[in-house]
């Protein structure tokens, strides 16, 4: 009785068949898996909007943007405009890091001694994985500038980053440099720091204390934070980039800040760096909260002039989110 066996035709046929149905199949499995990438991303956007209505509810104003890049985060300077860090630090208790928060506190809230050096050294170079997208970065270190901040007084070249940035408006609210914080702690004594409120039109900006009813076209219709455009070259080496080159814990900067005077675009190589637009690694649209907390995704094809009119808390103009 003779074996029965594939020949080699056979074979090759079978083989030809299951390359087809793997190169079909391939894509379907790409897009689910960014499916739920989007969906991950969507969703740190809702727990940092809602982070900043916790921080709202404490304190009855949404996060400052701090002072400017070159301090990080003070714990014994509390909320509001004289806290030195950026919106990210002040919401760290409201998204589960407390501890973090706390680091390096020691009662004087102009100190540059330890424990306050290294302890802030260290919250800077720790990744947090609610504030970087899934379609575009690991939660991992990432290189800095190695700027030295007058707050740890030390340089440090790998350090966290974040994908999501405080809606700043109009992005020409005015704002002090000091570079130490001797000269800070003399604008805070002499309460001499440039007013910004008064000219930026966004809600998170330099030493902002915007309370909910400053935003008078209406919390639903008007951006709190959102997705960053950034060129996917920048993605690992983001110290080349002069708007992802720091960590996310810093002061005001375009690392954590964005504007709404350009169009939203999906992340393009070697186009536009360092442009402070809104945008993401996502196709089609952007992820963007608005200041009621919900998370929205928005066309890149928005009309600039409503993308604008949903940037700005107060000028009269109460756009709808484009359907």
């Amino acid at each position: 009785m003779k074996r029965k066996a594939f020949t080699l035709v056979e074979l090759l046929v079978v083989i030809a068949i299951i390359g087809m149905l793997v190169g079909l199949l391939l894509p379907a499995v790409q897009q689910a898996r960014e499916a739920a990438r989007q969906m991950q991303c969507n969703n740190n956007l809702k727990q940092l909007a809602l982070a900043c209505l916790n921080h709202e509810s404490t304190t009855k104003k949404y996060p400052s943007a701090g002072w400017w890049w070159y301090f990080t985060g003070d714990p014994d300077q509390g909320f509001g405009k004289n806290q030195g860090g950026g919106w990210i630090y002040s919401i760290l208790p409201f998204i589960e890091q407390n501890a973090m928060y706390q680091m390096g506190a020691d009662g004087d809230k102009f100190s540059t001694g330890e424990p306050q050096m290294s302890n802030a050294r260290t919250r800077c170079e720790t990744p947090i994985s609610t504030i970087l997208c899934p379609s575009r970065r690991t939660v991992k270190q990432y290189p800095t500038s190695g700027a030295s901040y007058p707050v740890n007084a030390t340089r440090h070249t790998q350090g966290s980053k974040t994908d999501y940035v405080g809606n700043e408006g109009n992005s020409t609210g005015t704002q002090n440099q000091p570079y130490t914080v001797a000269e800070a702690k003399q604008l805070c004594d002499n309460n001499s720091w440039a007013d910004t409120t008064s000219k930026s039109k966004g809600i998170i900006f330099a030493r902002s204390e915007i309370t909910v009813g400053e935003v008078r076209d209406g919390t639903t219709n008007t951006y709190l934070l959102g997705e960053k455009y950034l060129a996917p070259e920048k993605y690992e080496a983001g110290n080349t980039d002069g708007q992802d080159n720091e960590s996310a814990l810093i002061g005001t900067d375009h690392d954590i800040l964005r504007s709404v005077q350009g169009q939203p675009m999906q992340d393009r190589p070697n186009y536009d760096i360092g442009s402070g637009r809104f945008g993401s690694a996502h196709a089609g649209s952007f992820g963007m909260a608005m200041c009621d907390g919900s998370a929205q995704r928005i066309s890149y094809s928005v009309d600039l002039a409503t993308h604008q009119y949903l940037g700005y808390r107060a000028d009269g103009q109460a756009a709808q989110i484009p359907q």
